[in-house]
């Protein structure tokens, strides 16, 4: 069926103007050097955010992108290398993989992220 309708970008969701805006971002053909994200996984079902994961890892083996998030579906689709966690009082670390072994076996990085053993709790 043929159809002369036009559809604007007033008829699709936040989430979908998001992902169609990270996509272009992620995508053009000559990267910058750092993109800078922050909060991608506002307003994205959350099959759209392991498909946008999934996207920020290719990407990163060509240029360097940092992500803030509050998202524990993102956190869960990345590895402990993949991940930097800030607090105002420890500064920054790069999460101890050696260390995080044994709690790996039982929990995904999102749920120990959830439990505070990872760091990164808002300050009080």
């Amino acid at each position: 069926m043929d159809s002369d309708i036009i559809f604007g970008p007033h008829q699709l969701s936040d989430g979908t103007l998001r992902l169609m805006a990270l996509i272009t971002v992620l995508l053009q053909p000559q990267l910058p050097e750092l993109i800078i994200i922050d909060e991608p996984e506002l307003g994205l079902h959350p099959y759209a955010i392991s498909v946008l994961a999934g996207l920020l890892k290719s990407v990163a083996y060509q240029t360097q992108i940092i992500v803030s998030t509050q998202s524990v579906t993102l956190v869960d689709h990345l590895e402990p290398e993949h991940i930097i966690v800030v607090d105002r009082e420890k500064d920054q670390s790069r999460l101890d993989e050696n260390e995080l072994l044994t709690w790996l076996d039982e929990y995904s990085l999102g749920e120990l992220w959830e439990k505070n053993v990872l760091g990164g709790r808002p300050a009080r």
